[in-house]
């Protein structure tokens, strides 16, 4: 976490740009293109997209989906209340978490 201070001003926030940065590279979405808006209101998780077979849950259990929301989660309480709503959407479908998801 990175603290700036502007003394002209007497202001003061937090950058967590560098953990942000790290996260990404290390989930494989460090050339994924940034976006100005969250969830779109078009974009709809539900349990239908949960897996229905053996097959797809255990393809499923490869992904670190639970590391990708904590690290969502941390950014999201320290710096970001702004994604609160993306995060709890996708939290939802921790216990069963579909290709979608």
């Amino acid at each position: 976490m990175e603290i700036h201070k502007d003394r002209g001003s007497r202001k003061l926030w937090l950058s967590q740009q560098g953990y942000v940065e790290k996260m990404l590279e290390k989930f494989g979405m460090s050339k994924a293109k940034p976006m100005s808006t969250h969830l779109a209101n078009h974009f709809k998780l539900s349990t239908e997209q949960c897996p229905k077979t053996d097959k797809e849950i255990e393809e499923m259990e490869k992904v670190h989906y639970a590391s990708v929301v904590g690290c969502l989660m941390y950014v999201m309480v320290c710096t970001h209340p702004n994604l609160a709503h993306d995060v709890g959407q996708v939290y939802k479908y921790m216990s069963k978490l579909g290709i979608s998801h």
